[in-house]
């Protein structure tokens, strides 16, 4: 297998081939292979690269294993990073950080050859952004997904403003608003995962792709060592619930998602209730306009809105509030101004969708 040239710091991110097989390896075990600007870039330049190579049939991404055997894919982007520029009143770090990043998913979006990402591990956030827009989303049993970003003052962003309402009935407004963690099958169910491949083969598959030969046709190469490899993940736990999520969350305001639950009357709305409870509530009422209002933006003009978003995001006190809680201090009591979804004004929610000082995002 040929090594590629990486730019990123200390092999965070690293790079080879194998015949027509172009393989990414995300290189930060310890840090459950966490996005950060470095890698971010380094993988668009390896991606443009790759695509003007006639010799590349097909990309696979995939996380480094941990000393303990576990293999996060990735557990999102560099937030500390993004938590140390609070003193900045430019903020300046997140403008270049978010316009990188999402020209990379919107990039793994667009590719034209197929990215096959492996997802043996915990997928949240950044990961998901170069995951789950390629074409091919493998995922073990250990798979763990979740857009948990309402816990930390921010809202589900690298594309899922386009992927989540696309899930079945009101999944997609659940799972942004509630942060849920699921495994394999929910995802499959949901269309964000697309085959099944049980942890113990994980190797042996990928070996297979590098074996196959993807000059005949990349897609077809692929799709036929999946049809050696797949597995039935079995009965998706949300398949059961989709009728309640609809009738909870088929609601007008975050308020009157509460009103449902607590109508409900069930363990699972009950506890459903409390969490939402638990999320910044200025993140709450922008996720719940992000997910209803603009559910019809094409990919790019959703990367475009996320940007405003994201930008703002780092101008406000809950995200700050939010990592200092859940990551930095980790005491898990955040202090979100304002304290209750009451007093989030129209006008508030409104700026998050504003365009910010800097300008729009560009995507070449």
């Amino acid at each position: 297998m040929s090594q590629e040239h990486s730019s990123a710091a200390d092999g965070d991110i690293r790079f080879a081939r194998e015949n027509g097989l172009a393989l990414v390896t995300l290189n930060r075990p310890k840090a459950l292979n966490a996005l950060t600007q470095p890698m971010a870039i380094a993988l668009d330049e390896q991606l443009i690269a790759w695509q003007a190579d006639a010799a590349v049939g097909a990309v696979v991404i995939k996380g480094a294993a941990r000393e303990d055997g576990r293999v996060p894919f990735c557990s999102g982007g560099d937030i500390r990073s993004l938590h140390q520029q609070r003193d900045d009143p430019t903020r300046h770090f997140a403008v270049t950080f978010y316009e990188q990043e999402y020209r990379l998913n919107t990039r793994v979006f667009r590719y034209a050859k197929p990215y096959v990402a492996l997802i043996d591990g915990v997928v949240m956030g950044g990961g998901v952004g170069i995951s789950f827009h390629g074409s091919h989303r493998v995922m073990s049993e250990h798979a763990l997904f979740a857009m948990p970003e309402t816990g930390i003052g921010l809202f589900p962003d690298v594309g899922a403003t386009y992927f989540l309402p696309r899930c079945p009935g009101r999944m997609g407004l659940y799972m942004g608003l509630v942060g849920a963690r699921i495994g394999v099958a929910d995802a499959l169910y949901l269309g964000l995962g697309s085959h099944h491949v049980p942890s113990r083969r994980m190797a042996e598959f990928e070996a297979a792709l590098a074996a196959a030969d993807l000059s005949g046709g990349a897609e077809r190469a692929i799709d036929g060592v999946l049809g050696e490899f797949s597995a039935d993940p079995g009965e998706a736990p949300l398949a059961a619930r989709q009728d309640e999520v609809d009738r909870c969350f088929a609601a007008d305001s975050v308020e009157a998602i509460l009103a449902n639950l607590a109508a409900e009357g069930t363990v699972w709305a009950e506890q459903t209730g409390a969490t939402l409870l638990g999320k910044s509530p200025t993140s709450l009422k922008v996720t719940f306009r992000q997910l209803t209002e603009l559910n019809d933006l094409d990919f790019e003009a959703a990367m475009k809105m996320e940007y405003r978003m994201a930008i703002r995001c780092n101008f406000s006190h809950e995200f700050y509030e939010g990592i200092r809680a859940q990551i930095i201090d980790k005491d898990r009591q955040p202090k979100w101004q304002p304290a209750r979804l009451e007093d989030v004004g129209e006008a508030l929610v409104e700026s998050y969708f504003q365009a910010p000082a800097s300008g729009d995002m560009t995507f070449e």
